[in-house]
């Protein structure tokens, strides 16, 4: 059981062509679940069988979920909502009937949603004589003909539910196509989206879908989207058969803890926690039907994706409208939030009165707000037809400017980021883009921006020639750079002997500030003002107010000053020089060696000859220095 590979088969067809019946002759398994689906005889909520075969000749085993959908008009989105993850149709006639219009609206939805392989099944062949039956066989063949269930690839099998002629063939052509089938990526992000919901005594909410990418296991914690709740997995069933982990292409049942089924429903996803972000827009690649109407710009549609369904306006991007039987790159606005991934495919539908009339595939669900139009139409022709490194660094090319983390490379593509880190190891070789920390950023960008560092510095010192270097974060936001890059980027400078890094300043390899003879005079003034001073500091504005130098400059040189530390700032208006504070240091190493471990403000005023102006600044100024601690109202020494 557990080696059996899994594949996932949808019915599909016109109404009471007998789609219920085939599949229940199949597995045995009655899909009509609903008791008006007894009623009335149709299938209206989706329903699923399942069934073990194994390959006559390879001796391989396969575990065959089918996803029995309706063909009631009125019931096309759950048709929708079964098909989406199925790996073959069998596309189900009736031999009394032959093709009617759903069936070619089921046919072309298939096509749509890039369903590769299928069986044409010929169903009530006992309903009609050998004659009639070829004239159908024949008519389905011309139908078929250069599709994905053109005869001359994929079997028609005439088969009779009620009888079990050609039952036998058709299970022996089920394993042939299975073995063709690819197996889903069990190693990928875990995705799984609901189409049913629903309560068991005892356990509780239970949803039902089939997992379409990923893995998940009992105990393991999941998000709901689009609300962002984190839920538990409490059990796991895989073709009704408890498991402990379900895999990729496996219809599954879990059951939750810590959420109430009103809280979930048909159209949500389960998924990798904290992985995904769910959007209101995507760019897609869009097909037309032939026979569809014009489709003009800014039209609403009927969305339909797996299992979710919304309203949908169509933004053409190449013209104000699109002709039937073309197809166009087209930005979709969602009235609800979805969760998309490049490579999910979709259907549209009119939105009044209600056909379908085309659909495709979704190339990028984390679109830019605005882009040049050349610029988008070419990243949009990479993620239709490249490959994922070159999506990938088209990715990274379009946010150039900050460049994108690996969490986003993630939620923008739905690759695992062991895939991720392989992409970047692949591109990085050829020089394509480089991980900084956690920051893809392309080399040819990364390159420039060293460049405008140096070029941004360099100006900072043509406006500022009396400052040393331009502050850390201000080059930073002038540059726009994450600070891992930003920190990267000084580095690979600084080694290089371009720029140089002076505490939090940047400044050019080698500059010195030269002075003029009015600025050196002026800051020797300054600094003479301050150490004549003592700790009765004129105020700093009074000093800067008699120089004969524009106060711009003159408050350049005070920074100049402050830096270097020969004045130190205790206040806005409060500037001393480092000989004075020294000297303070010198005055209470003496004054506690005179045995006195503690001094109030009073004895302070006293033994510096300061006022209260200066005294409390100053002792709090010795405080930070660890020179003293408040105790109260006094200060113990160290």
């Amino acid at each position: 059981m557990a080696s059996a590979k899994s594949v996932i088969v949808g019915t599909a067809g016109h109404i009471d062509h007998g789609k219920t019946s085939l599949v229940k002759a199949l597995t045995g398994i009655d899909a009509d679940r609903l008791e008006e689906e007894k009623r009335r005889g149709i299938t209206i909520d989706i329903g699923f069988a399942h069934l073990e075969l194994s390959a006559a000749e390879s001796g391989k085993t396969f575990r065959f979920g089918f996803v029995d959908v309706p063909g009631h008009e009125r019931f096309v989105r759950n048709m929708l909502a079964g098909i989406g993850g199925i790996d073959f149709v069998l596309l189900v006639i009736a031999a009394d009937e032959g093709i009617k219009p759903q069936t070619r609206e089921h046919f072309e939805i298939c096509r749509l949603l890039s369903v590769q392989r299928g069986i044409t099944v010929l169903t009530k062949s006992d309903l009609v004589d050998a004659e009639t039956l070829e004239v159908v066989r024949l008519e389905v063949a011309e139908f078929m003909r250069g599709s994905f269930l053109d005869a001359s690839r994929s079997p028609i099998i005439p088969v009779s539910s009620r009888s079990g002629a050609g039952l036998d063939d058709l299970k022996r052509e089920l394993t042939c196509a299975a073995e063709q089938v690819s197996a889903k990526d069990s190693s990928a992000l875990f995705r799984l989206p609901i189409d049913r919901v629903f309560t068991m005594k005892g356990f509780g909410s239970v949803v039902t879908g089939t997992l379409i990418s990923g893995s998940v296991a009992k105990e393991d914690e999941v998000e709901v989207f689009p609300t962002g709740k984190l839920v538990r997995v409490r059990g796991v069933q895989v073709h009704n058969q408890q498991a402990d982990r379900a895999q990729a292409g496996e219809r599954t049942a879990l059951n939750l803890a810590g959420v109430a089924k009103e809280e979930l429903g048909r159209g949500m996803t389960l998924a990798t926690p904290a992985a995904f972000h769910v959007t209101k827009r995507a760019d897609v690649q869009l097909n037309l039907f032939q026979d569809a109407k014009p489709l003009k710009d800014r039209a609403r549609v009927h969305l339909h994706s797996f299992t979710a369904e919304t309203i949908a306006e169509v933004m053409l991007l190449d013209s104000k409208k699109l002709e039937p039987g073309k197809s166009s790159f087209v930005r979709l606005r969602f009235a609800e939030s979805l969760l998309l991934l490049p490579g999910d495919r979709f259907i549209i539908r009119q939105f009044s009165p209600v056909v379908t009339i085309g659909g495709g595939v979704v190339l990028d669900a984390s679109p830019l707000k605005k882009s040049e139009t050349a610029a988008h139409h070419g990243f949009l022709n990479t993620m239709y037809s490249d490959t994922p490194s070159e999506q990938l660094a088209a990715r990274v090319q379009r946010q150039e400017q900050h460049g994108l983390s690996a969490a986003e490379a993630i939620a923008e593509t739905g690759l695992t980021p062991a895939r991720v880190l392989a992409l970047v190891d692949e591109l990085s070789k050829t020089r394509s883009l480089q991980k900084i920390g956690d920051t893809l950023i392309g080399f040819a960008h990364f390159e420039q921006q060293k460049t405008s560092a140096i070029a941004t510095v360099e100006t900072f010192h043509m406006s500022n020639p009396l400052v040393a270097g331009i502050s850390k974060e201000e080059l930073r936001e002038k540059l726009n750079l994450r600070p891992e890059v930003f920190s990267e980027l000084l580095q690979q400078l600084c080694a290089a002997k371009k720029l140089e890094l002076n505490g939090e300043q940047v400044r050019a390899a080698g500059r010195v500030i030269v002075m003029k003879d009015e600025e050196s005079d002026a800051k020797q003034t300054i600094e003479k003002a301050f150490l004549v001073a003592g700790l009765k500091v004129p105020a700093l504005k009074d000093v800067i107010t008699g120089l004969q130098l524009d106060k711009a400059r003159a408050q350049k040189l005070v920074t100049m000053l402050l830096r270097d530390r020969v004045l130190v700032k205790l206040a806005d208006e409060l500037v001393f020089h480092q000989d004075a504070l020294a000297g303070l240091r010198k005055v209470m190493a003496d004054y506690k060696a005179t045995g006195k471990n503690t001094i109030d403000v009073a004895t302070f005023k006293d033994l510096t000859g300061i006022s209260r102006k200066y005294a409390i600044p100053l002792l709090e100024f010795l405080d930070r220095e660890r020179v003293t601690r408040r105790e109260g109202d006094k200060r113990v020494i160290f």
